[in-house]
C-alpha cells in the first residue's frame, strides 16, 4: 500500500442498505459513476457486501459497500443477511434504499430501528422514482407497509438520526447529486485527531523502532508505522527509523535526545534496556489504541492479566487476516508470553478479520490487535461489546507493556484523560 492512499480503516463506511431488488446495487453505481455492482432484475443478485474504496466528490475518501437484500431467504439467504448485519458493525453512514412503488414496507422499518439501535446516521433514499414519479404505498399493499409521510414526519436528526428522504432515480440521474451533497453534510466530525503529532513540536527527532525480521511483511512497512511517520512529516518534525538491533549506536549518534521513541510492541522489553529512562518511549500500538478511542479502556482491561487462573480461555483477536508467519506475534508470541508471564496452563484461542464472535462470556480476557485496518465504529464496537459483557479487552501493545513491566513509562507520554 502506497502512503498517499487513504487507509481503509481512515475512510467513511457508507452502507446501501434495503430490500431485494430495492436498487441498492444500482444507486451505488450512479453515486459512484462506476459499474461497481452487478444489477440484474433478478432478485438476490448481490449475493456478499461489495466494497469499493474511492475518492467521492463532495466527500472524500470513502468505503462504499453494497449489501445482500434484507429480506433474502432460506438457508443461503439467512447468512446473506447475517453478512449485511455484520456491515452495520462498521458502517458510518447509512443509505436506505427503498423502492418507490413498494414504499415503506416491515423490512424496512426493521432496517430504520436497527439503524437507530446502532446509533447509526442514515437517510431514505427512495429509488426508481423515473418510473412511479413518487415514492408512496402502492394501493392494496399489504398490511404493515408504511407511507413515506410516516418517514418524513420523524425527520428531527438529533431524534431519529434521519438527515432526509430523497428521491432518485439511477437511470435519469434525477436526484443523485443532492443524495452525495447530503451524504457529505452527514459525515461524522472526528475534530482534528492526531497519531501521535500532538506528543512532540516541530524539530523534535523521534526515533521509531521497526523490527526486520520473520515476521516483517516483504519490502514494505506495516500500517501503524507508515502512518506514524506520515503525521511526524506533516507536523515538522524529525522522524528516523531504525531496527532495534542498531538502536543503541543509532542514539550515540545524537546530537541530542529524541523527544520520544516508538517502538514495535513485540521489541518493547529489549528496546526499553536500551533507551534511557529520562527518553519518553510508547509503541506504535498504544498510540493506534489512542487514535483510535479505546486506549482508557485498553489499559482498564489489562489488569485482568494478573488474575488468569488455571482453565482460563484468552481470546486474541486481530482485525484482518494476513499470512502467518513461523513466529507471528497473535498466534505465536502473545500466548509464549502470557504463559510465562502468568505460570497458568490457559486456554488460547484466536479470531481474525470478521470473525469477532458475539458471545465474549466464556473468555477471561480479550486481547484485541491495534486495529489498524478496522474503521472507529467497528474497533469501539468490540471493545463495547466487551465491555458490556463483563469481559475485560486490552490491546497486543498494552498487554505485552504490562507484562514486560513497563507499562507505565509506555503511557506516561500519554494523557488518558483526553479520550
Amino acid at each position: 500500500m502506497s502512503m498517499n492512499n487513504t487507509p481503509a480503516g481512515e475512510r467513511v463506511h457508507i452502507g446501501f442498505f434495503g430490500r431485494r431488488n430495492a436498487g441498492k446495487s444500482s444507486l451505488l453505481n450512479a453515486v459512484t459513476g462506476q459499474e461497481l455492482a452487478v444489477v440484474s432484475e433478478i432478485r438476490g443478485t448481490t449475493t456478499d457486501p461489495v466494497y469499493k474504496a474511492m475518492e467521492l466528490l463532495p466527500l472524500g475518501p470513502v468505503m462504499l459497500i453494497d449489501t445482500p437484500g434484507f429480506d433474502d431467504e432460506g438457508t443461503l439467504g439467512e447468512q446473506r443477511v447475517k453478512k449485511a448485519k455484520q456491515v452495520l458493525d462498521k458502517t458510518d453512514i447509512a443509505v436506505l434504499a427503498v423502492d418507490a412503488a413498494e414504499g415503506m414496507t416491515a423490512c424496512d422499518e426493521e432496517l430504520v430501528s436497527l439503524f437507530k439501535e446502532r446509533d447509526i446516521p442514515f437517510m431514505i433514499a427512495c429509488t426508481k422514482v423515473d418510473m412511479t414519479g413518487g415514492c408512496q404505498k402502492k394501493p392494496g399493499a399489504e398490511q404493515g407497509r408504511a407511507d413515506m409521510g410516516s418517514v418524513s414526519r420523524a425527520e428531527n436528526p438529533d431524534e431519529n438520526k434521519i438527515a432526509s428522504v430523497i428521491y432518485v432515480s439511477a437511470v435519469t440521474g434525477v436526484g443523485i447529486r443532492e443524495l452525495k451533497e447530503r451524504l457529505a453534510a452527514m459525515l461524522p466530525d472526528k475534530g482534528e485527531r492526531r497519531l501521535v503529532a500532538d506528543l512532540i513540536k516541530p524539530l523534535d527527532v523521534v526515533m521509531l523502532v521497526v523490527p526486520i525480521d520473520a515476521a516483517a511483511p516483504k519490502g514494505r512497512l506495516i500500517l501503524p508505522q507508515q502512518q506514524a511517520i506520515r503525521d511526524l512529516l506533516e507536523a515538522g518534525a524529525i522522524p528516523m527509523t531504525v531496527r532495534e538491533t542498531e538502536l543503541k549506536d543509532a542514539l550515540t549518534k545524537l546530537s541530542e535526545k529524541p523527544a520520544l521513541v516508538i517502538t514495535d510492541s513485540q521489541a518493547f522489553e529489549e528496546v526499553a534496556a536500551i533507551v534511557p529512562e529520562d527518553i519518553p518511549l510508547t509503541s506504535f500500538s498504544i498510540l493506534m489504541a489512542r487514535y483510535k478511542g479505546f486506549l482508557k479502556i485498553a489499559v482498564e482491561g489489562v489488569r485482568a492479566i494478573d488474575g488468569l487462573k488455571d482453565g482460563d480461555r484468552v481470546l486474541i483477536a486481530e482485525g484482518c487476516t494476513h499470512h502467518r508467519q513461523c513466529d507471528d506475534i497473535g498466534t505465536v508470541k502473545i500466548p509464549r508470553f502470557l504463559k510465562k508471564y502468568t505460570g497458568k496452563d490457559l486456554i488460547i484461542e484466536t479470531a481474525s478479520g470478521t470473525g469477532f464472535p458475539e458471545d465474549l462470556a466464556p473468555y477471561a480476557l480479550v486481547i484485541h490487535c491495534g486495529g489498524c485496518m478496522l474503521n472507529e465504529r467497528e474497533v469501539l464496537r468490540r471493545m463495547r461489546f466487551a465491555k458490556t459483557q463483563g469481559v475485560p479487552v486490552t490491546n497486543y501493545g498494552i498487554s505485552i507493556a504490562q507484562m514486560k513491566g513497563i507499562l507505565e513509562r509506555s503511557i506516561a507520554c500519554i494523557h488518558l484523560t483526553e479520550e
